[in-house]
């Protein structure tokens, strides 16, 4: 009875409610991440990591979370067996909260995570070498995620390589805005009060 209680919640969990309920749930666990780094690395620093996380949680949320919820009467071998090559092909629309269609979605999905990667790595000098590497981590992650929509069957999604080039679009894209607000914000002026106000410390001794 107990089994079977279980299957039937797990058949109930999807849709943009459980989206919204994981994206809140992890924004409180990574906000208090942020405001333990606020002290050893400043405020940008520190936000734009915790930000950064949340970021590929909610990429996680919108693209492994069932649209409606888990059909446990899938059969295994109904689902695809490759992903669909057709780039650029036509897509379906998209949610409801962009009207632009899927493709706009998917593009825009990636584009925080690009952006924060920047901020979170460009108060040390090795950020230089860390965002073509975040920006290759998440190509990565955006096939990994393609994989698991083509291999479990039962979250009703389609694996396609154009979802792939929209994603790495948008991270590449988004390390474009990163660019610009390093030099607005600057994160390195933090370590550099940091020494500062020692300095200050030992003159007034």
């Amino acid at each position: 009875m107990d089994r079977k209680v279980s299957l039937l919640r797990m058949s109930e969990f999807g849709g943009t409610g459980a989206m919204l309920l994981g994206a809140v749930a992890s924004a409180v666990v990574l906000g208090l991440l942020a405001l333990a780094l606020l002290k050893p690395l400043g405020w940008v620093s520190a936000f734009s990591m915790a930000g950064f996380l949340w970021a590929v949680t909610v990429i996680a949320l919108v693209t492994l979370t069932p649209l409606t919820a888990v059909d446990l009467t899938i059969p295994e071998d109904a689902r695809s067996a490759t992903c669909s090559y057709d780039i650029g092909g036509p897509a379906p629309e998209g949610f409801w909260i962009f009207e632009s269609g899927q493709r706009t979605l998917n593009t825009a999905l990636f584009l925080p995570a690009g952006a924060l990667l920047v901020l979170s790595v460009a108060r040390w000098r090795a950020g230089w070498v860390l965002t073509p590497l975040g920006l290759i981590a998440l190509a990565a992650y955006s096939a990994v995620i393609e994989k698991l929509q083509l291999e479990v069957d039962r979250i009703d999604r389609a694996c396609d390589v154009t979802d792939i080039v929209d994603n790495v679009t948008g991270a590449v894209f988004g390390v474009g805005v990163g660019l610009v607000l390093i030099v607005i914000f600057q994160p390195w002026r933090h370590k550099h009060r940091k020494r500062r106000s020692r300095q200050d410390v030992e003159a007034w001794r």
